[in-house]
Formats: C-alpha cells, sequence, structure tokens
C-alpha cells in the first residue's frame, strides 16, 4: 500500500527549508531494470516541491513496468511519460525518451526552475538543498551542459549514417556506408556530455525553435546523438 511504501522508505513529505520550497527542481529518469536500485534512487533525490518524470524502456518486462506504475501512484508529483520508447544504447530512441519527458513536464503544473536527466544506475552525491545552492551561485539563468567542439576521433558518429539493428534479441546501433549531409544551419557541432541541467526557457526553445527541431531531425542516424545535441543548442548565440 502507498502508506507502507511511504512509511516503510521514509521518504521526505514536506520542504526541508524555505529556499528549497521556493526553487522546484525537474528530473527526467530513464529506467529498464533493477527496480530496488530505483526506488533507491527515487527515495533519495524526492521532494514534494519537486516534479519527476520516469521513462520505463518499452522493452522491460511487463512485471517491472507493473511495479514502477504501483509506486508512482503514490504520489502526485512523479509520473510515467506519455510516451515511451524501445531505447537501443547508443541510438537516438535514447534521446527522444528525454525529449517525451520535456514536453510532459513543460506542460505541467508545477512552475520548475531547472531539469536534470538521470539513469536508473545513478545516485546523488548531494542533497536537493546542495544541488538548489550550487546552481544558483555559480549557474543561475544558464545551462549545465558542459562540451567541447567535436573532437577528430568522434566525427565519425555525425560524419557516418547509423543505423539501428537486432541481433539474437539484442538491439545495437552500426555505421551504414552512407556519409551524412552537412548539419543544418551551419551549425557547429560540439561534443560532451548525455548529462546537463537545463533551464525551463532552454527547454521550452529546444522544442519550438526551428534550428533545434532541424537538428533533431538531422541527428537520427547519427551515434549516441545525446552527446552532441544539447551542447550544441547551448551554444547557439544568444
Amino acid at each position: 500500500s502507498c502508506s507502507t511504501v511511504l512509511q516503510t522508505l521514509h521518504f521526505i513529505t514536506k520542504p526541508l527549508s524555505e529556499e528549497e520550497g521556493n526553487f522546484s527542481l525537474a528530473y527526467i529518469i530513464t529506467i529498464h531494470k533493477e527496480l530496488e536500485m530505483f526506488v533507491r534512487l527515487l527515495r533519495a533525490i524526492y521532494m514534494p516541491q519537486n516534479i519527476y518524470c520516469i521513462h520505463i524502456d518499452e522493452k522491460s518486462p511487463r512485471d517491472y513496468k507493473a511495479a514502477v506504475q504501483n509506486i508512482v501512484n503514490c504520489f502526485e508529483n512523479i509520473f510515467i511519460s506519455s510516451k515511451r520508447e524501445q531505447v537501443v544504447y547508443a541510438g537516438f530512441s535514447r534521446l527522444q525518451a528525454d525529449i517525451n519527458c520535456m514536453r510532459d513536464l513543460v506542460n505541467s503544473k508545477v512552475q520548475w526552475n531547472y531539469v536534470i536527466n538521470l539513469c536508473g544506475q545513478d545516485y546523488p552525491l548531494k542533497t536537493n538543498k546542495e544541488i538548489i545552492q550550487y546552481i544558483k551561485s555559480k549557474w543561475n539563468g544558464k545551462n549545465i551542459t558542459p562540451g567541447i567542439i567535436q573532437p577528430l576521433h568522434v566525427r565519425h558518429r555525425t560524419e557516418v549514417s547509423y543505423r539501428e539493428y537486432v541481433h539474437s534479441g539484442v538491439p545495437y546501433v552500426y555505421p551504414a556506408k552512407i556519409r551524412k549531409a552537412q548539419p543544418p544551419h551551419n551549425l557547429t557541432i560540439y561534443f560532451g556530455s548525455a548529462y546537463y541541467i537545463l533551464t525551463k526557457a532552454f527547454v521550452e526553445f529546444t522544442l519550438r525553435d526551428a534550428r533545434a527541431q532541424a537538428l533533431l531531425d538531422w541527428s537520427r542516424d547519427t551515434y549516441s546523438p545525446d552527446e552532441h545535441y544539447w551542447v550544441t543548442l547551448n551554444r547557439l548565440p544568444g
């Protein structure tokens, strides 16, 4: 039952400070296995003033999906992504999973300030308050999506077309013998982390701007596009 979940796992039920109560975070968590690890992660980052979008890999077992849904049902500020992807490692589907959650989050009633993406095998080293204070002290109004101009040794990821294949039931990404066109709008491709902390304004920009949409379409057949998409958009002037 939900009362048992809340009591035995000791979920926090009210903001621990005024500062935290006035600064809501959004979380995107992409998961596909290890229910107990997901619960530990969720308990560690959960705050009632925050909002959480959970993306469950469409390939996950039915009982796993049902168990996650049962937990999510106990909270008003946690929900399952309205659209789920069959996620392939290093494939476009991993990026699409985040975008699906972003669309849900911008339409939510919670007025969140930043979004943080995680996978089910992550775990925080900082408290909610420490994360907020770090954002405010150094990054207030800015995105945390580090990266550099794409190095030579990873340029094959965006210069050659990649396709998704399935072998013995295992999906994977492999290069095709097709050279890709240049990036749209003469964009310079940057390379960095697939993980980020983004402002709500930037998320809204990525979902609506024509350049962002063109880059998204161009990235569909690239290798691990989440490692160039966010960091490239963040380097656009303005």
